[in-house]
């Protein structure tokens, strides 16, 4: 088998152990794997020598949509306000898709992912490092002034954070909607900068 073939091959049964994982509502090993591809547990092994190879495999199939998204908007000439947008509207409606779909076997994927965070955390630092690369974008045009890059991502992934994280989609999901992301987006660029507006200078409370 060539490398290309095996590529292919990882492929195919990672897309099987997907649909086997949502058919069954639990965490699919290679043995299952094997039974389900009607193929031998050494040509499972040979593909996926450890059990987190399988589940990386997993993953690596269920965030490439995503991947793709990312990158398609920050190669395109959109203006960097839409580009921001695009960002995040696409990924949600995607996500939200998936949990309308399946509510139970979403909410699978998410205690999966909890459970193996350091196997999915690769692939939240990249969308970060494509936000800041956004963010690099929308500063040469004047925007997020006097910021360094590290402390907009943190402040930007805060604000946006529900239409990010699955576990808030599923808590709010009848809430979020496209034209309050819109909103988010557009109050981002109208006032994200150092400048300090007023509100971290008050020191204490007290009777008006």
């Amino acid at each position: 088998m060539t490398r290309e073939d095996a590529e292919k091959e990882r492929r195919r049964l990672a897309a099987l152990a997907l649909e086997v994982t949502e058919r069954r509502g639990s965490e699919v090993t290679r043995v299952t794997l094997a039974h389900e591809a009607q193929v031998s547990r050494a040509r499972i092994e040979a593909i996926f020598p450890e059990e987190s190879d399988l589940f990386d495999a997993i993953v690596e199939d269920w965030f490439a949509p995503d991947i793709e998204i990312m990158e398609e908007v920050l190669a395109s000439d959109l203006p960097i306000r839409r580009k921001f947008y695009e960002f995040y509207a696409r990924r949600f409606v995607r996500e939200q898709e998936r949990y309308r779909r399946s509510p139970d076997t979403f909410a699978l994927y998410c205690e999966l992912g909890t459970a193996r965070f350091e196997q999915v955390r690769g692939y939240i630092d990249l969308a970060d490092h494509y936000l800041s690369e956004l963010v690099a974008q929308a500063q040469a045009e004047g925007y997020f002034e006097g910021l360094k890059i590290d402390r907009a991502l943190t402040l930007i992934n805060q604000m946006v954070v529900c239409y990010t994280s699955p576990q808030m989609l599923m808590m709010l999901e009848d809430r979020l909607q496209l034209d309050k992301l819109a909103q988010i987006i557009d109050t981002m660029f109208a006032g994200l900068s150092a400048q300090d507006g007023g509100a971290r200078g008050v020191t204490g409370l007290r009777p008006a």
